[in-house]
């Protein structure tokens, strides 16, 4: 009997992964592997919320596409583990032409994402009664995430969940008998999400502030979809603080071509064209409920000068 269960328990020991291999320490108690192996609670990837901003003019199915592209190629790294998605659309004080109404925008978001378990949308930047730089939305989403650190032990160790869904495990529980007490995390990096038009507007005059773009490439860092055409590492080799920060600009390349735009829907619902499949079911119904984008919202705020344009220029005039 004492020899068959010394053989059971040497075919568990070498069953298990390290145990009784040539590479491995095989002279090791079961036990004592178990205790040095890496626990399910041990990942030590660099948690990640990725923050879109923009007009979402209307939101398309591309810009939902952006978030799983980026979700990938950063966990395909295996340095990142991506925990949130976060759409901010941009407050009516932007003053671009063709913006329509941010309570719209928003509500066609929040039918867009709401199949997703992992991208919400971020209501804080369209409320503001002036426009928010770029930057400015970054720093609110990255002290929400370190008040929510410092305030809520039992998210220090799970992953944000999106709004209205369950978590697998209620704050308080109980972890099953013989379980290690998980390690605390940091807090989530914020990284701006991006199509490569964003590296490009960095060079026009007057649209960005210099120390906003160190910040973001600096602080925060981007994860940028490519296109077709798009000359993104152009824009970065002839950036210096760009080329300097070039290791916290992640270029995501997009194979599959996907030429969705919300300028090229508002241009088809003006000429009555059809946009299905270029835009979520609920976004299409919610666009043709309130008779969204005509020929007169797109001549809102015509001849009005870009937000971040007067700005610049009030901020010349002082100095």
């Amino acid at each position: 009997m004492k020899s068959k269960k010394r053989k059971t328990l040497g075919m568990k020991a070498a069953a298990a992964p390290g145990i009784g291999c040539g590479c491995c320490n095989s002279d090791l108690p079961l036990h004592t592997w178990l205790e040095q192996s890496p626990m399910e609670n041990s990942d030590s990837r660099t948690e990640v919320v990725l923050l879109a901003c923009g007009s979402f003019n209307p939101i398309t199915n591309m810009h939902l596409r952006l978030f799983e592209l980026a979700r990938d190629y950063l966990h395909e790294t295996g340095k990142y583990k991506v925990v949130k998605g976060i759409i901010s659309p941009v407050g009516d004080g932007y003053m671009k032409k063709g913006l329509i109404s941010a309570s719209h925008r928003v509500a066609m978001a929040r039918l867009a994402t709401e199949s997703s378990d992992w991208v919400e949308v971020d209501d804080w930047e369209s409320k503001q009664k002036e426009w928010q730089e770029t930057i400015k939305v970054l720093r609110y989403h990255q002290q929400k995430l370190k008040r929510l650190h410092s305030t809520n032990s039992f998210d220090k160790v799970t992953p944000l969940s999106k709004a209205g869904r369950k978590r697998k495990r209620e704050t308080g529980s109980q972890l099953p008998a013989g379980k290690a007490q998980p390690q605390a995390k940091g807090v989530p990096q914020v990284k701006l999400l991006c199509g490569t038009d964003i590296l490009e507007s960095f060079e026009i005059p007057n649209l960005w502030r210099a120390e906003d773009i160190l910040e973001i490439v600096a602080n925060h860092g981007m994860v940028c979809i490519t296109r077709a055409g798009n000359q993104a590492q152009k824009c970065i080799y002839e950036s210096d603080v760009l080329w300097k920060h070039k290791d916290h600009i992640h270029l995501v390349e997009e194979w599959i071509g996907n030429d969705i735009s919300s300028t090229k829907i508002r241009r088809a619902l003006r000429r009555g064209q059809s946009i299905r499949y270029l835009v979520p079911d609920f976004v299409q119904a919610y666009i043709g409920q309130h008779n969204l984008y005509t020929l007169e919202s797109e001549d809102q705020n015509a001849g009005v000068v870009l937000a971040p344009l007067q700005r610049h220029l009030r901020e010349a005039a002082k100095d």
